[in-house]
């Protein structure tokens, strides 16, 4: 645990230093909340979609995020474009497949993403996961109807068969590349009561992997960072409203001491 930890404040350290432009397709109704998450944090976001501009933005990236959160065919189509170059440059692309199996489109754009690109990342809650390695699987919208160890074998197994690294998120984080799986304790019951949480954490894991390679551990530290603030936030806030103000102060404030000695990561 404390080697993770150690690794946790090196990717922070990495990152703060190098400032890697974090490329969002995301979903409206969290552009500018994941844009200030990455900023807060030291990153640079550029929320670009548009097919006339997105194999060229990407270029510049140190990673691509492809979130399906407010899906449109249009939208869909950029993300093939923007991934497909970005694979072609070896540059990181991580999934969000928001709301995946609550209907058949979403479900159905998600697997397109996956089969036609090289997806380094899939972070999703656990009924979200769980859908895409069986049909019938639902979820509620986009919250989840169950629970990480509901999706820990499920993630195992896909991430074998896809050669991704899955990062299931709840109360407790998993990550697994189908061999190494890795929990994160960090976190905060009020991170589940705001809007775009999950789309956050999947933005600072893209953060992450643009300075460390191993996405496993990239996407271990960068959860374990994010639940960390979470939890700093949690202890200051009456509710919602004032947690997501010092969510993003965390953010900014935690230095990679703070996260060396906060961090709480368990192989296994």
């Amino acid at each position: 645990m404390s080697n993770l930890a150690e690794k946790a404040a090196r990717n922070l350290n990495l990152l703060r230093q190098k400032k890697p432009l974090i490329h969002n397709i995301t979903n409206l109704v969290v552009m500018n909340v994941t844009a200030n998450a990455l900023l807060s944090m030291g990153a640079s976001p550029v929320m670009a979609h548009a097919k006339n501009e997105v194999r060229e933005m990407v270029t510049l990236a140190g990673a691509l995020v492809l979130n399906i959160g407010t899906l449109s065919d249009e939208w869909v189509a950029s993300m093939l474009m923007a991934g497909e170059k970005a694979s072609e440059l070896n540059i990181p692309v991580i999934l969000d497949p928001v709301g995946s199996g609550a209907t058949v489109f979403r479900t159905a754009s998600a697997q397109k993403l996956i089969e036609k690109i090289n997806i380094r990342v899939i972070r999703g809650n656990p009924s979200e996961v769980l859908s895409l390695g069986n049909e019938d699987s639902k979820t509620k919208g986009v919250d989840s109807l169950h629970t990480v160890d509901d999706a820990a074998i499920t993630a195992k197994i896909l991430a074998q068969q896809l050669k991704t690294t899955l990062a299931v998120t709840g109360p407790t984080d998993l990550v697994t590349d189908g061999g190494r799986i890795f929990r994160i304790l960090n976190g905060h019951p009020l991170m589940g009561r705001i809007t775009g949480s999950g789309c956050m954490a999947t933005a600072i894991i893209a953060a992450f992997l643009a300075v460390d390679e191993d996405a496993v551990i990239a996407s271990a530290t960068a959860l374990s960072f994010f639940g960390l603030a979470g939890e700093i936030a949690g202890s200051e806030s009456i509710g919602p409203g004032t947690f997501m103000v010092r969510l993003l102060d965390a953010l900014y404030n935690i230095t990679p001491d703070v996260l060396e000695k906060g961090a709480r990561i368990i192989e296994g």
